[in-house]
């Protein structure tokens, strides 16, 4: 059996492997990747022509590895193409010597965790080319599979006649041949669905657009916000916007208070003053982008108006990258949308619940992902423990956090104290029934069980004894937002600093002191179980999921890390300028600078 220290799988691992491997040289690491390439989503085999990052240059970088005009060929105020993505990650991972680590077609079937005083976890893992598994032994394990490695793909009433192809949008880039097809149906609203209306109608493909219906027993949410790169009558970018201090105080957060600045979101949150203008705040800011895309200009593009307030969006809020006008296409003849049901197919047709049908070539699903890691973890039950998701239950051990009711309605109580705005949700469906429940659909019984969201401290470690007490085991990447690169890379420094034992504010020293522990569990249910009110109808019932949220997540972990998280020259500029990665670039050197000197420290007591 094979040993080493550190596992790590998926595109998030890339950031932590290069922080293991920089912050503890002297350990062993593999990396484990089920794809041909390297780079998760931005995979040689996952990208395509015209793809490119919602993100302009500047903020899609991790921090101490600026993408560079010079070196990389994209210019100040462009999205990145992927295939520049792509070369950056191989170079990023050149750069930092974790590239010999890599093992490529590699998948990780099991990880059974050994119930010792060490801990770690004997994994089986199986290559591509070869039929029989392999057993290796980690003392640690770091899961970086995020929460988009597996398609949701149902079966639809009929697609066996149907003579065309029909694949999930994960797999667009396998079947570029379908640009050449004379018709093709697009399902679903999502940021995927519409890059692949785009592609077709750019390529003349004539598409048909199915959204799901809001109407009777639907489980539409409707189409996903769409914002230009710069907003506001002053032309702001949006990804600065997202992290400008001034403005994350617009946002509910339940972990906002770990930027210092509670009295002004005491106000904000807990006032009826301070309510009303976040209302306009978020008010102001949907209106501008409805004003920008011009949506109430044609029939066709109002019906691409999104049906969720913005405020309760999270990531699926994207933003316009598109060398052509898309709104342009949507009203000509190239783009039909229909608000409706999938009935069944038949043979090279598409028939909706309310009669309508029409001929198609190609069935392309946008219908999301399963949010569970595609790893079997053993012993049997261990997801109960380890804070991934797992089938809901009414009675459930103590260390069941995700059903653990008396913490469950604590943290709801608490949610709705400090920010009563959440107590009025949104209204996108009187009549929603799951989109596993619905007719002319067909899913697997694992499909419908419905599955809690993940549990984890900090959204990175269990917070059960039994993984606190040998720090085994971390998850990365299972929390989105607009700054996903420099969350990898504060998440990785973290999770190095929580395997050595570095952290300043150390969650493991809880497990020797009950009470201390109770608390511990406690914050990870408030946290996680947030979501379900900032953002009910996407990610933030299954996981950590947010925009305006991030720069106070990262001052958390700064702050466990002994850091301190304000870095700009003055309290003005602290407020109203925007954080990108270039703030972060040498926080590697500030902690281990820290290591040598640890009284060289920031005060930790508030």
């Amino acid at each position: 059996m094979e040993e080493s220290n550190q596992m790590i799988e998926g595109f998030q691992g890339l950031a932590v492997a290069k922080q293991l491997h920089c912050t503890q040289p002297d350990r062993s690491l593999i990396i484990l990747d089920g794809q041909s390439s390297l780079g998760g989503k931005w995979a040689k085999d996952m990208i395509f022509p015209g793809l490119k990052s919602n993100n302009l240059l500047g903020t899609y970088e991790y921090p101490d590895f600026p993408m560079s005009t010079d070196r990389f060929g994209v210019k100040p105020g462009q999205h990145i193409p992927a295939e520049v993505i792509y070369t950056y990650l191989e170079a990023y991972a050149e750069e930092f010597g974790i590239k010999r680590f890599i093992r490529l077609e590699t998948k990780v079937v099991t990880a059974e965790h050994q119930d010792t005083e060490d801990g770690g976890w004997i994994l089986t893992i199986k290559k591509w080319s070869q039929q029989e598994t392999t057993r290796i032994f980690a003392h640690k394990l770091v899961v970086a599979t995020g929460l988009l490695s597996e398609p949701f793909m149902p079966k639809f009433n009929g697609q066996e006649q149907f003579g065309g192809k029909i694949f999930h949008s994960k797999d667009f880039p396998k079947n570029m041949d379908t640009l050449k097809a004379k018709s093709v149906t697009v399902f679903g609203a999502g940021k995927a669905g519409w890059d692949a209306v785009y592609q077709y109608a750019s390529a003349g493909v004539k598409v048909n657009w199915v959204i799901r219906s809001k109407e009777r027993k639907a489980s539409g949410h409707g189409p996903v916000w769409m914002a230009p790169p710069y907003v506001t009558p002053f032309k702001k970018w949006i990804e600065k916007l997202a992290n400008t201090r001034f403005l994350t105080w617009f946002s509910p957060c339940i972990w906002g208070d770990a930027d210092g600045y509670w009295a002004i979101r005491h106000f904000y949150h807990r006032t009826a003053i301070g309510r009303f203008l976040v209302d306009r705040f978020w008010d102001t800011l949907s209106q501008d982008v409805i004003t920008l895309n011009k949506l109430d200009s044609h029939p066709d593009t109002a019906k691409l108006k999104p049906w969720l307030p913005v405020m309760f969006s999270g990531c699926t809020y994207s933003i316009l990258n598109y060398e052509r006008d898309f709104f342009e296409l949507v009203k000509s003849d190239r783009v039909n949308i229909h608000i409706g049901e999938i009935a069944k197919l038949s043979p090279g047709k598409v028939h909706l619940a309310d009669g309508t049908e029409f001929h198609s070539e190609v069935f392309l699903a946008n219908t999301g992902w399963t949010h569970a890691p595609p790893i079997k973890f053993l012993p049997e039950g261990i997801e109960k423990e380890l804070g991934v998701p797992h089938e809901i239950a009414g009675d459930a051990p103590e260390h069941d956090l995700a059903n653990n009711h008396t913490f469950l309605e604590r943290a709801d109580k608490e949610s709705l104290e400090r920010f009563p705005r959440l107590r009025i949700q949104p209204v996108w469906n009187k009549n929603f029934v799951p989109f596993t429940e619905q007719k002319g659909i067909r899913t697997d019984e694992k499909s419908r069980t419905p599955l809690t969201p993940y549990m984890l401290y900090r959204f990175l470690i269990p917070a059960s004894p039994r993984f606190l007490r040998p720090r085994d085991v971390a998850f990365i990447g299972c929390q989105t937002n607009f700054s996903n690169i420099t969350t990898a890379h504060l998440t990785g420094l973290w999770v190095s600093a929580y395997f050595s034992g570095k952290l300043t504010r150390d969650p493991a020293k809880a497990v020797d002191d009950i009470y201390e522990l109770k608390k511990l569990q406690y914050e990870t249910v408030l946290h996680n179980r947030f979501g379900k009110w900032r953002h009910p109808t996407e990610w933030g019932n299954k996981g950590p999921n947010f925009i305006f949220d991030a720069v106070p997540y990262f001052d958390l972990l700064q702050k466990d890390l002994g850091l301190n998280p304000f870095r700009k020259e003055n309290a003005l500029k602290e407020m109203y300028e925007p954080y990108g990665p270039e703030d972060y670039r040498y926080i590697n050197e500030e902690w281990l600078r820290k290591q040598t000197s640890p009284k060289d420290t920031y005060d930790l007591s508030d």
